[in-house]
């Protein structure tokens, strides 16, 4: 049985604690929640009428679950997607919004599923996605993994300020990657070689 308030939990941790990076066009974040999150619900912790970078200070980890569980599992209703992808969907869902659905929206296009791309789970998403999970369930997972990867280094390519989040100062694969990664058979993970491959015109 999935275990969803522990994927939850994961990405928290995988998120880390205060962050404000300006290099990160999400701003700042905490727990991986970021400040607009807050300004969008209305969560004003401090109770002095406005949501800011005080409230966001104050964000435990046991709230971002909370938050994480209604807002980006649950109202976008990642829970009635296969089993198999709903882990790696919501994990991508938090990362970076309605482009996750995009993403397997796309995915599913190509594996000859009839879906719109519009970035919300609806009724057709649901059962392209079941159609797809009832022939080659693994699969899906996998390219699943492979498109959020692919993502990733889409964005870095285009924006050279992102770089760092896919590689790391020495070079190696950064937290973006190793993060797509954590959900696909290691038989699909990028070796050294072919990671230094794909970055080299970062240089």
């Amino acid at each position: 049985m999935l275990d969803v308030k522990q994927i939850a939990k994961d990405i928290v941790a995988r998120e880390g604690g205060y962050v404000n990076d300006p290099d990160d066009p999400g701003g700042m974040t905490k727990h991986g929640v970021t400040l607009g999150t807050l300004r969008r619900l209305g969560i004003d912790l401090d109770g002095d009428g406005d949501v800011d970078g005080s409230d966001l200070r104050r964000i435990t980890k046991s709230r971002a679950v909370a938050i994480y569980l209604e807002h980006y599992y649950s109202r976008p209703r990642i829970d009635q997607l296969p089993v198999i992808i709903q882990a790696s969907v919501f994990d991508m869902y938090v990362n970076a919004g309605a482009n996750a659905v995009k993403i397997l929206q796309r995915l599913l296009g190509q594996m000859g599923q009839v879906v719109s791309v519009d970035g919300a789970i609806g009724p057709q998403t649901i059962a392209a996605a079941e159609a797809a999970a009832r022939i080659a369930p693994q699969h899906l997972a996998d390219a699943y993994g492979i498109a959020r990867r692919n993502y990733y280094f889409r964005l870095a390519d285009e924006r050279p300020r992102s770089r760092k989040f896919a590689r790391t100062r020495a070079g190696q694969k950064g937290g973006w990657i190793k993060r797509a990664e954590e959900f696909i058979d290691r038989r699909y993970h990028l070796t050294d070689a072919e990671f230094q491959q794909r970055v080299a015109a970062w240089a």
